[in-house]
């Protein structure tokens, strides 16, 4: 994978989610964003809307979801926006999403996430952000495999996008103690865990799946302000803000965020080939695991894109949820 030259497109950092659509008929795409009652997915949604696609999204909260269809719809003309609860950190709100989608599949964008500032568990004590950046993204994909292999076998292609980030570069998968029994509770670690996992999802799902036409790929959307920080501790603002005058991120606009997520759902350079990172609308290049985050953040650690590691992890996943 990375020894092959990096996937290139015309996009770049400042192009945005509608850059990425233009001109493009996603009439025959039936998609799924998570988390897209706000921020990058709602942009990620109101793009593939633009573009004539049927949107889903998949929200934790059905009344705001509701509030962003409408928004969508609106400004979109396309009234094929559809709102369904999903809680990703509780099994069983998976599970029913699951069971109550009907039909093919062509694009699943795992973008939700969370970051509380204090340690958080799920009713199976599983640490927060772990069981709703990954785990539950890791259910949900394979919950809806089989709609995805359907969607691939009409038209051609398939695809899974998780929404990672830089954060990544702060830690691998701790497999000794992933939910935080043992060691002292880091938000910041937590959250880096949880986005090495969603990449080495990618990597894994692509292994195990691309023969069904499903490829996943994992993207990086830059530094964009949304409440995804509005629980942030002060040490999480000042190391913002450290990044930020150092020149690791130039803050986006949320439709620029969104673009690199549209590079890898839409863009014909990904339609048949996974297991990538991006960012910038570009193949990120990868950087050994003891890379200065500061120095090299537009690259991707080898931890996250380890296809070893991502066979493990898929196994302990499994184990975890019990599928």
């Amino acid at each position: 994978m990375t020894s092959n030259p990096l996937i290139m497109t015309k996009f770049e950092a400042t192009s945005t989610a509608e850059d990425v659509v233009a001109g493009l008929d996603l009439s025959d795409v039936r998609a799924i964003v998570t988390g897209a009652s706000s921020g990058i997915g709602l942009e990620t949604a109101r793009a593939l809307a633009s573009a004539g696609a049927e949107v889903t999204l998949a929200v934790r909260n059905p009344d705001a979801g509701a509030k962003a269809a409408e928004d969508i719809a609106k400004s979109t003309r396309n009234e094929r926006v559809r709102v369904a609860a999903l809680d990703l950190a509780n099994h069983a709100s998976v599970a029913t999403f699951v069971q109550n989608w009907n039909g093919p599949l062509h694009l699943l964008i795992n973008n939700a996430g969370t970051i509380p500032r204090t340690l958080s568990r799920t009713a199976e004590g599983w640490e927060l952000q772990f069981a709703t950046n990954y785990l539950g993204h890791f259910a949900l994909s394979l919950g809806l495999h089989s709609a995805l292999a359907v969607g691939a076998s009409e038209r051609g292609e398939a695809r899974i996008v998780m929404v990672s980030s830089t954060a990544h570069m702060r830690s691998p998968v701790v497999f000794d103690d992933i939910h935080f029994e043992q060691r002292e509770y880091d938000p910041q670690a937590a959250y880096a865990q949880s986005k090495t996992a969603d990449s080495l999802f990618a990597v894994e799902a692509t292994r195990r799946w691309a023969a069904d036409g499903i490829v996943a790929n994992t993207v990086n959307p830059g530094g964009v302000a949304t409440g995804l920080q509005r629980d942030f501790t002060q040490k999480q603002k000042d190391y913002l803000a450290e990044a930020e005058a150092s020149g690791v991120f130039v803050y986006k606009t949320v439709e620029q965020g969104a673009a690199t997520t549209l590079v890898a759902a839409v863009a014909p350079e990904f339609a048949h080939t996974g297991g990538h990172y991006l960012t910038d609308g570009q193949e990120a290049h990868t950087v050994p695991n003891d890379a200065d985050l500061f120095e090299n953040s537009d690259g991707v650690k080898q931890w996250a894109i380890d296809p070893d590691t991502a066979q493990k992890l898929w196994t302990v996943s499994l184990d975890f949820i019990g599928f």
